[in-house]
């Protein structure tokens, strides 16, 4: 077994039969992803990727409430109030370049997801050629909630869940459970968190990835787990995709006062409890990254991943030389009063020249190999 971490074993590789896994093992942190853990893995693919031995990577993580929450944010914050923005660039440069490496990987990468997965850790997870979810999945992108934007290759693949699923993920914020997950394409499997262990073993065998997860996966449709004795019944886990044909008609405009005009609308005239809640939940973000990301849910839909992905470097170069996002992280890491103070303050102030001047080439532009 090898480690790497600042220090500590924050991220393990061992190899298991003939597989390379991979295991996140920051659980005090709820396994957000660092700096170090991106070059550590990173260098451990392109060893594994050249090693005829290694048939398949697995990755997992220790601490069952999370896979991984996201990327490591009071590091960020600290950066940016130092204004070191160049040292903070070269971390998602790095994650950038190595959400890249997963996408394009030459061999079946395989995650095994129980528990929150979110920000930098669905960038580590999603990208691969298999993602398995357990009974604890629950993903979210809900960087708009700290003045940032949905990255990690959100340009690519929010776009292209089912109709304006992506786009509604984007802008609130809001969690998939497992079942949902499935249905929108996060994941690719769905098995029983208690099967995790007997299926870890096997896929470090000889046997073919798809074959093996064929054998173990739960049927679709299979009916949602019942609370046992004692227990409060769990929420259904296809609230959201149940909101398809209301999401998908809402969130279908172009400018985000449109969309919030279509929810006020729908919550006024029809007295739907989903659109008033949406349209509340919106109004707690950032006005500038609501704008920004839905251009960029825009914008991926034309785009092949690799562009996606220097869009997404273009962004994030000015974003951190920006005023949102340390309050955002302010607000919610630091301070913890839940009451960021955005700049500027409403959608009406975020002019469309403001916006797109985040997306236009960089001098130094994202190179992918």
């Amino acid at each position: 077994m090898t480690a790497a971490g600042a220090g500590s074993a924050d991220i393990l590789f061992e190899r298991r039969g003939t597989a390379g896994v991979v295991i996140l093992n920051r659980p005090q942190a709820l396994n957000a992803v660092s700096h170090d853990m991106v070059r550590a893995l990173a260098q451990q693919l392109e060893a594994w990727e050249g090693d005829g031995a290694v048939t398949r990577v697995i990755v997992t993580a220790v601490g069952g409430r999370a896979f991984s929450a996201g990327g490591d944010l009071r590091a960020l914050y600290d950066l940016g109030r130092a204004r070191r923005y160049d040292e903070a660039l070269g971390f998602f440069r790095d994650e950038y370049i190595l959400n890249a490496r997963i996408k394009h990987y030459r061999k079946p990468y395989v995650s095994l997801i129980d528990g929150i997965v979110m920000g930098g850790g669905v960038g580590i997870s999603v990208h691969g050629s298999h993602r398995v979810a357990g009974d604890r999945f629950i993903f979210a992108m809900p960087e708009v909630s700290i003045g940032f934007f949905p990255d990690i290759g959100a340009t690519w693949f929010l776009p292209r869940m089912p109709g304006e699923l992506g786009t509604y993920c984007a802008l609130t914020g809001e969690r998939l459970k497992a079942a949902d997950g499935v249905a929108a394409g996060i994941a690719t499997h769905r098995v029983a968190s208690a099967r995790f262990p007997e299926l870890t073993e096997a896929l470090c065998g000889a046997t073919a990835v798809d074959a093996l997860l064929g054998a173990f996966a739960e049927p679709a449709g299979l009916a949602e787990p019942k609370a046992g004795p004692g227990e409060a019944q769990p929420a259904g886990e296809r609230q959201i995709t149940a909101q398809r044909g209301a999401i998908d008609r809402l969130f279908a405009a172009d400018r985000a006062e449109d969309i919030l005009g279509r929810l006020d609308a729908e919550a006024s005239q029809n007295g739907t409890a989903f659109a008033a809640a949406t349209a509340a939940l919106m109004r707690t973000k950032s006005p500038t990254s609501l704008k920004l990301t839905l251009a960029q849910m825009r914008y991926g839909r034309a785009l092949d991943f690799d562009a996606c992905m220097r869009t997404e470097f273009r962004i994030v170069s000015r974003v951190v030389r920006g005023h949102d996002l340390y309050e955002g992280i302010r607000a919610v890491i630091v301070d913890k009063d839940q009451a960021p103070r955005w700049q500027p303050p409403t959608l009406e102030a975020v002019a469309a020249a403001d916006v797109e001047r985040y997306f236009a080439p960089l001098a130094g532009e994202l190179e992918l190999a």
